[in-house]
Order: structure tokens, then sequence, then C-alpha cells
């Protein structure tokens, strides 16, 4: 016994010791650790409107940004906005056991709750003024016959505030009661507002009726307008931006984090729905949104009723994230007759279209000015991808991986490996560290898109940037660590 301790403890020396004599290391992990704080206490203490965050400030704080143009008493919900910078507060926390960052994090959660809607999920946005948010029908506040109370899954909005609130949850070991609860409410609404074939809205006020939404396979409608339909989408079944499978990977994340067998059950009735909306033959793929009666159908003015070359990529690997999470391998059997219809719908540059005709499989576009559907690419608008990258090889890659793969394989734990400290990992840090200036601030060129002051380049703070250098340099604590 005292053997095997020896060789142990020699072990553990011979592992650390390098890192204990190089002093540089030694002295480059004390200034990420002060750098990521004074970085933090900017956000924290100037940055931050009641614990949350927007997308984009100017300078000195007088302009401000999420989507649209926002005041100094709102913030956004919608990535990467402030379920974002709480989740980047999380990873500080883990890689440094730090306090503080949880307190930033809960602080974040804590905006969240004030801003959940009474329909369960929130808007794009959470107003702080006591006035304006009068508008909102907000779980906290008195109740005010026809505030806005549509929550939107749309864009990865409520299923980031969820997923930030689980996170803030578990890591509390569940003792908050506001956060504990405001994430029960919201994942009890999200299993209510799911549609009997397993698909979920882009937005939702209450629970779908069952009667008005059957049970039936994707099929092609018997005629569709190349004009434009105005009509309500939001209670369409929705792939476009990730809607549905962002949903699935916070009932896959909730079945970890509470062993909530109805999420677990969620995710899978999601999948099965994946399996209903793939298209029949000649377009064995999927569409960006479906109604009632299983059609692609309009959405908004640039997206038309068609199969999709986006999406569909999208879906599938939602598919083996599924089989990977349920070791159920009915979700890879699709795949083959997707993968060989994008192959083959492949544009002569290699990219594939975001959008098909239905049955004739012609690549569709608009035109810049008018929006008129055409099938020529010669005059697109610059504001949306209507082409999208090939990745069906890689798709194709992980799905024979899979498959080889017997349940057992498939459903045990992945291994989660620690950073490695790397050249380059230890130079970015140190770029990192060298571009935050005195006050804790990394600025940037940029450009307010909804400053209506000027159109010259001004100097700006963006969340995105603060989220990315954050996490990176954690990833350096917790390699050296």
């Amino acid at each position: 016994m005292k053997y095997r301790k020896l060789v142990v403890v020699g072990t553990v020396i011979m592992v650390l010791l390098p890192l204990s004599v190089n002093a540089d290391e030694v002295a480059l992990k004390d200034k990420c650790a002060k750098a990521m704080r004074r970085a933090t206490d900017f956000f924290r203490t100037q940055v931050s409107t009641e614990g949350g965050y927007l997308w984009r400030y100017s300078e000195d704080l007088t302009l401000r940004e999420g989507e649209g143009k926002a005041t100094d008493t709102m913030v956004w919900v919608q990535p990467p906005g402030t379920p974002s910078v709480g989740i980047v507060y999380l990873r500080a926390y883990e890689a440094t056991g730090d306090l503080y960052y949880l307190d930033a994090a809960r602080d974040v959660a804590y905006a969240l709750v004030k801003g959940q809607l009474r329909s369960g999920g929130w808007d794009y946005r959470i107003e702080f003024d006591p006035e304006r948010r009068q508008r909102y029908a907000y779980r906290i506040d008195l109740h005010r016959e026809g505030a806005r109370n549509v929550s939107t899954l749309d864009d990865n909005n409520t299923q980031s505030a969820v997923r930030l609130l689980m996170r803030v949850d578990l890591a509390m070991d569940f003792k908050d009661e506001k956060i504990h609860e405001a994430t029960a409410f919201a994942l009890s609404t999200l299993l209510k507002v799911q549609y009997p074939n397993g698909a979920w809205p882009q937005r939702f006020s209450t629970a779908p009726d069952p009667d008005e939404f059957p049970v039936k396979k994707a099929g092609y409608p018997g005629s569709w307008s190349w004009t434009y339909q105005q009509r309500d989408y939001k209670s369409f079944y929705t792939f476009n931006d990730n809607t549905i499978a962002d949903t699935i990977d916070t009932m896959l994340e909730a079945f970890d984090i509470y062993n909530d067998a109805k999420c677990q059950a969620a995710a899978q009735k999601a999948g099965d729905f994946i399996l209903l909306a793939q298209m029949p033959e000649p377009q064995p793929a999927w569409a960006q949104q479906y109604n009632a009666d299983m059609h692609p159908a309009w959405a908004r003015k640039f997206e038309p009723p068609a199969v999709t070359g986006g999406e569909s990529q999208g879906v599938m690997r939602t598919l083996l994230e599924l089989c990977r999470a349920t070791g159920r391998k009915k979700y890879l059997e699709p795949l083959p007759r997707a993968m060989n219809y994008l192959r083959r719908s492949r544009l002569p540059d290699g990219q594939l279209a975001r959008f098909y005709e239905l049955k004739t499989n012609k690549p569709l576009y608009f035109t810049r000015e008018d929006y008129k559907l055409t099938y020529s690419d010669a005059d697109m608008p610059t504001h949306y991808s209507f082409k999208t990258s090939y990745g069906v090889e890689s798709i194709a890659q992980e799905y024979k991986r899979l498959r080889a793969m017997d349940s057992v394989e498939l459903k045990r734990p992945k291994k989660v490996r620690a950073p490695r400290l790397s050249r380059s990992l230890t130079s970015r840090t140190k770029l990192i560290i060298d571009q935050l200036d005195e006050q804790g601030r990394w600025v940037e060129n940029g450009q307010l898109r909804n400053d209506e002051q000027d159109n010259t380049t001004r100097r700006v703070i963006e969340c995105r940037t603060f989220i990315n250098n954050v996490s990176a340099l954690s990833t350096y604590l917790s390699a050296v660590r």
C-alpha cells in the first residue's frame, strides 16, 4: 500500500513540476485572471442594465442596440444578448471556482426572471422602465389586459434563456427559489405548447388546440402561389433559424439536469416529427416551415414554400444528435435518402440553394428591389443567404460512425476532455489581454446599424467580443489548472 501511494505522489510531481517552475506561465495565469476580472467588472457595473445586456454599445455607452435600436432601460434576450453573457460568466466560474462569477451569472438569471412572460417564455427584449413594462405581460408584474404576451422560439430566444436558467439553477444546487420556479414554469410551458405531432411553433401565447393540428406526414400541396401570401405564420411547424433544433437541445439538457423523463420524451417526440416532416420523393429533405396540413408554406416575403438546402442540413445534424442521446437508430433512417438528394442538388459552384422549387427542384431566388421570385441568382438581396454551404459529407461520415455502433455504445456518456495548453491558446490569451484597455473594455471599430446621427465608423463595445474573449480566457485558465 505504501508503495502504491509513493508511485501516485511521484507521478503527480512529475506532471506538475514543469508547470510549477515555468515563471512565465505563472505570470500569464495571474495576468489572465486579473484581466478577466477587470473585464467582467466593467460589464457588470457599467454595461449591464438590471443584470441584462444588449448586443452592441458605442464606446461611451450613450448609443446601444440589440437586433434593433434600444434604450438604456432595455436588454435583449436573443443571442448574443443576456443569456449568452450569463453562460460565459458560468464558464468563468467553472474555470476559476470564484463565486464572483457565479454571482454575476445569478444577476443575469434574475434579469431573465423579471422578463419572463405569462405565456411562459420570452420576447426578444426585456423592458425595465416601469411605464414601458406595462406594455408586456411579465409574470412578476400585475396583470394588464391586452399587454403583449407572445413568447418566441425564433433565433434561440426562449431556449437560450431557459438553458441559462437551468445551468444557474444547477450551479446553485437548486436552492434559489425564484430561479428554480421560473425554470420549472418555462419547461412545463414548452411541454404544453408542443404540437401533437411533436413540432413546436415559432411563437406562442397559449397551448394549441389539438383538433386544429392533426398528425400527418409531409406532402406537396396541389398548387402554390409564386406571390407572397401575407399570412400569420407564427403557428407553423418551424425549422427555420434552428427553432425546433434549439428546443430539442433544451429538452435534452433539461433531462440531463433534472432527470425529468417528460423532457426526454418531448425531445424524442420532436424527433418523430422530423421523420414525419421529411418530404416524399423526388425531394426527400425538409422545408423551412409547414402549415397544419404538413405542406411547405410561405413565411416572410423572401421565404417561399420550398425544400431547403440550408435547414435540411441542420435537421440532419439534429437527427444525429438524437441518435446519440437516445441510442435509437430510427433517427438515422431518413438520412441516406436526404444525403443523396442534396448531393444531386448541388449548384455548379458547389454550394446548395437555400430554396428548391417543389417537385421541379429548380433553385429559387428573389430580386433585390421588388422581391419577385425567380430562377435567376443574378440580382439577389444581400440581407439573407439564398445560397448555403455544402456540408453533407461530414454528416455522412458521422452517420456511418453511428450506424456501426450498437445501442449500448451509442448511449455511453461522452468523455469530457479538459482543455489542453497549447502555443496557439497561449498566444491568443496574450493578445486578448493586450487588447483590454485600462477601463476593462475591449473596444473596436464598428457601426451601430441603428445610429441615425451619422454613418461614419465609430468605436464600439460588442457583447459577442466580450463573450468570445472571456470564453478564451476561461479556457486558458482551465488548461493551466
